[in-house]
């Protein structure tokens, strides 16, 4: 994303915050994110590797990190 001096991204939601904002949505995000409001240590503030470290220190099922991957996607277009 070109950052310019003084003005903020137009993403304010950080993507770990952005994920629990989809916890009724269908599918697997919607999984994940039912998952993540759950879970204590969710990073809230987090990156998508922050997620998915969190995931792999849960020994999360291989759908949850394809789910990170399209919630990636859907939320760099949000």
């Amino acid at each position: 994303m070109m950052r310019i001096e003084g003005i903020a991204p137009a993403r304010s939601l950080a993507f770990g915050e952005w994920i629990l904002t989809q916890k009724d949505r269908g599918g697997l995000i919607g999984t994940l994110a039912a998952g993540a409001v759950a879970d204590r240590a969710f990073p809230k503030q987090g990156n998508p590797e922050d997620v998915r470290a969190r995931l792999r220190a849960l020994q999360a099922d291989g759908d949850m990190f394809e789910a990170v991957d399209d919630a990636e996607l859907d939320w760099a277009a949000y």
